[in-house]
């Protein structure tokens, strides 16, 4: 990828993305800080000039002057917040579509040794948090400068209470820096077994129904007990991290506040400031350490921020599966795919022709073989040896995506998602087209008559509420609809009845008028409704002909589907 998709560079990108929030809200959040500061420098003139010396006039105006300024500060927090808040969610809203762009990505490779739960736990949590640092960053600015300008008003007050608020604070943050660190490694800890965790429980949930027919639910529990002890352990790690960095900030900070107020005392008792000054100093004592406080929790976000945008940042810059290509396919697409001297695992010089608009039947006596076929037929892989065209052009050079416009292999456990059937239908279909005659060839119609809602009825996480058979006519209908000058298909119907069987058959052949087809299965009736049949055995082709004439002719053919 062209972009920086290192730690760094993620969280560099969360906040450029939302500049104009974060300037904005940092602004306004200065305005806030410096209205707090001023309250008690305020307090203090409205002593000396209309409480010390009674003045009702000048106790009016100065009223007034605080009520503008309590307003000011009031504005400032209300709207500061605002466009803090809005930059966090957009940054984390655009971390989360970069995360899910790369998991979908034509040439794969982000979900390689990642389980579906960490994946969702990236995009979600470790989202929200480096996100977040947006409005950090927004409030610890408004912190500088409220720190800043108690500073400020303290040296007006007196020089070296002034200045050692100037030398202290720094000092505080620099701590809250140091003492942050191994608050990072504990949050990296404890999102890594939180996303564990996540994995484990998604995968146990989706293969409920097997645990069950195995009574395996206890040593399933055992399992997940596991998973989740070892991620509870590492949060609350985090927790006491947090915790201890929270507690030392405060005790510091509590400790330079006390100094500042035994400094001020002092000055008071030699009588170098007044009682207005006086009433200012403590006020503006109090008000500082919830800027400090608000520059220490910075630390602990930054902290965390960090180890999320490591762990996105490895999402992103997974190596894909395949590399290269960026032509596109011959427009308008006939649809012919070659396989030359084609190589790899089991598979061993296979040559083949499939015709534009040929419906063609391959039959592979080696499940391990099949899949090799499907995957350097997908891009999954590329092969060792040899080439794959379509239509005239090496699938190598053609841009992954560009490849799945054209040509779609579905595979036999292509999985659905939660919603309607009618959605999971039409996922990768064409803009405003017809899904029906998709949903009669794959004989859907059936599937929609049992459920509550028909086609808009919902099918539940993977298809859940349906059978095995049905889900496997949703998942061909879905292909079909796609409507892909090359479509493969992988045993789309090894879980239905033979009547269904036949009539998928013949629904296939007529959806695919035209349009080039391979089924990769050893079902006798979609055989039969092929042109042909290439028969794949130890790795190569040992013949081709129509099915009838391998049934009678060939016996390791007759072997392969009929028994």
């Amino acid at each position: 990828m062209g972009a920086d998709t290192s730690g760094r560079g993620v969280i560099r990108r969360a906040v450029a993305g939302q500049r104009r929030d974060v300037v904005a809200g940092s602004l306004l959040g200065a305005a806030h800080q410096t209205g707090e500061a001023l309250v008690p420098v305020l307090i203090g003139l409205i002593v000396d000039r209309a409480v010390v010396r009674p003045d009702g006039g000048a106790l009016a105006a100065w009223l007034v002057v605080l009520a503008v300024v309590y307003a000011m500060l009031s504005y400032g927090f209300r709207f500061g917040a605002r466009a803090g808040e809005r930059a966090a969610e957009q940054a984390a809203h655009q971390l989360r579509l970069d995360v899910v762009r790369r998991v979908l990505a034509p040439h794969g490779g982000a979900e390689a040794g990642r389980p579906p739960g960490a994946l969702v736990n990236v995009a979600t949590e470790d989202a929200r948090r480096v996100g977040a640092l947006n409005m950090a960053l927004t409030l610890g600015i408004a912190a500088v400068v409220g720190v800043v300008a108690g500073a400020v008003l303290l040296l007006r007050a007196s020089v070296p209470l002034g200045l050692l608020v100037l030398i202290g604070a720094p000092v505080l943050m620099a701590l809250g820096h140091y003492l942050a660190r191994p608050l990072e490694h504990r949050s990296e800890a404890e999102q890594e077994r939180a996303a564990h965790a996540s994995g484990v429980a998604a995968d146990l949930v989706a293969g409920v129904r097997v645990l069950k027919g195995l009574r395996a639910e206890r040593a399933a529990v055992a399992r997940y007990r596991t998973t989740s002890q070892a991620s509870r352990e590492a949060n609350v790690r985090a927790a006491r991290a947090a915790a201890l960095q929270t507690g030392l900030m405060l005790t510091l900070t509590g400790a330079f506040i006390a100094l500042v107020a035994l400094v001020g005392g002092r000055l008071v008792l030699s009588g170098s400031i007044g009682l207005g000054a006086l009433v200012s100093a403590v006020g503006l004592a109090l008000f500082l350490p919830g800027p400090i406080s608000v520059l220490a929790w910075v630390g602990a976000e930054l902290a965390r921020a960090r180890a999320s945008a490591a762990r996105i940042a490895d999402v992103l810059a997974a190596p894909g599966e395949t590399t290269g290509g960026t032509a596109e396919p011959a427009t308008p697409a006939t649809g012919e795919l070659r396989l030359h001297g084609l190589g790899h695992a089991g598979l061993d010089g296979i040559d083949l022709t499939v015709r534009p608009g040929e419906h063609l039947g391959i039959v592979v006596t080696d499940t391990a073989d099949a899949t090799t076929l499907l995957h350097c037929l997908a891009r999954r892989c590329d092969p060792d040896r040899g080439r794959i065209e379509l239509d005239g052009t090496p699938v190598t050079e053609l841009a992954p995506a560009a490849l799945r416009s054209a040509l779609l292999v579905a595979e036999h456990d292509a999985q659905l998602f939660d919603g309607s059937l009618l959605d999971n239908v039409t996922a990768a279909a064409p803009a405003g087209a017809d899904p029906r005659p998709a949903m009669d060839a794959a004989a859907v119609d059936e599937v929609a008559a049992t459920l509550p809602g028909g086609t808009s009825g919902r099918i539940g996480e993977r298809g859940s509420s349906l059978s095995g058979g049905q889900r496997q006519r949703v998942a061909l209908a879905r292909a079909l609809a796609a409507d892909r000058s090359v479509l493969v298909v992988h045993d789309p119907t090894t879980a239905v009845d033979a009547a269904t069987e036949a009539r998928i058959a013949t629904g296939i052949r007529r959806a695919r008028t035209g349009r080039t087809t391979v089924l990769v299965t050893s079902s006798p009736a979609l055989l039969a409704a092929t042109d042909r049949v290439v028969l794949i055995d130890g790795g190569t082709i040992t013949a081709e002909a129509p099915h009838e004439d391998l049934v009678r002719d060939h016996p390791v053919y007759r072997t392969a589907v009929l028994t």
